[in-house]
């Protein structure tokens, strides 16, 4: 009897052995669970929570349709530019979707084409005065919804800004040190509260400053954006104004003005980006 009370009493405790090792097993499979969940990086706002600038941009992006607008291989569309009463462009810009690619004909039958590494003069006697401006800025303008989270570009979300009597949501636009040929370019990019579309971008201009931003800095002008248009379900503004701006003052005198008619989207960009035989590279 005294054995099998003894007996009785082993199994007893290999029992309660057995169910603490299990026990056991148990929470370290959890723990090495919850160590394997990923959260966000130290940029969010806490507990794996998307930062208040990453919500800002994609917010704009999606007012602006930009992955139904990068679906398309490449986008066209006419322009006429004109500042101070004088027609400063006129003619059909072509650009791959990601930007790597752009061609505009001129109304004189000029042409400008940048290859993603070079810049092409079309013909070879055609003049190249502002050809850097024409090829850069204008697709820039045209592409700035879908620009903001590029590598390199900063965005600090900042107050809201009152233009012509009406708030918008403002951030500021700056690039990393490096980045393009401009670096020291700057946007203060202004967005409706409401459906977060782009409305207005005041800028400045350092191109050819080597460094010197002190004229640029003393001159920042803003571009509105208006009357926009869908294409394909894709906002697009169809009419630019150009303007001088101040911090204090906002708006200023006006500059000039762009309309953009007949964007059509392109699957396939064909020879379109090719150089022909009878053009010359632009130094930048």
């Amino acid at each position: 009897m005294k054995n099998l009370s003894i007996l009785i009493m082993a199994i007893i405790i290999l029992s309660c052995g057995n169910n603490k090792k299990q026990e056991s097993q148990t929470t370290d499979a959890t723990d090495n669970k919850t160590e394997k969940i990923s959260v966000e990086p130290d940029g969010g706002m806490g507990d794996g929570a998307v930062s208040i600038m990453d919500h800002h941009i994609k917010n704009i992006e999606k007012a602006h349709k930009k992955t139904d607008f990068l679906k398309h291989k490449a986008v066209s569309f006419n322009i006429v530019i004109s500042f101070g009463g004088k027609l400063r462009l006129d003619g059909k810009i072509t650009m791959l979707t990601n930007s790597t690619k752009i061609r505009i004909d001129k109304k004189d039958d000029s042409k400008l084409i940048y290859t993603g590494e070079n810049v092409f003069l079309c013909p070879e006697n055609a003049n190249d005065k502002g050809a850097r401006f024409d090829i850069f800025t204008w697709t820039y303008f045209f592409g700035m919804p879908y620009k903001l989270n590029d590598p390199g570009s900063k965005l600090e979300l900042e107050n809201m800004r009152t233009l012509n009597e009406v708030e918008y949501q403002t951030a500021r636009l700056s690039f990393e040190e490096g980045i393009g040929d401009s670096p020291d370019d700057w946007y203060i990019i202004y967005t409706d509260p409401k459906d977060h579309t782009l409305q207005a971008t005041a800028y400045i201009v350092t191109f050819g400053s080597k460094g010197d931003i002190t004229k640029a800095e003393s001159d920042p002008h803003i571009i509105q954006y208006q009357d926009y248009k869908t294409v394909e379900g894709i906002p697009f503004a169809t009419k630019w104004k150009f303007y001088g701006w101040t911090e204090e003052k906002g708006i200023t005198n006006e500059l000039g003005e762009a309309t953009i008619t007949d964007i059509t989207f392109l699957d396939d960009e064909g020879s379109i980006f090719e150089t022909p035989d009878n053009a010359k590279e632009i130094k930048l």
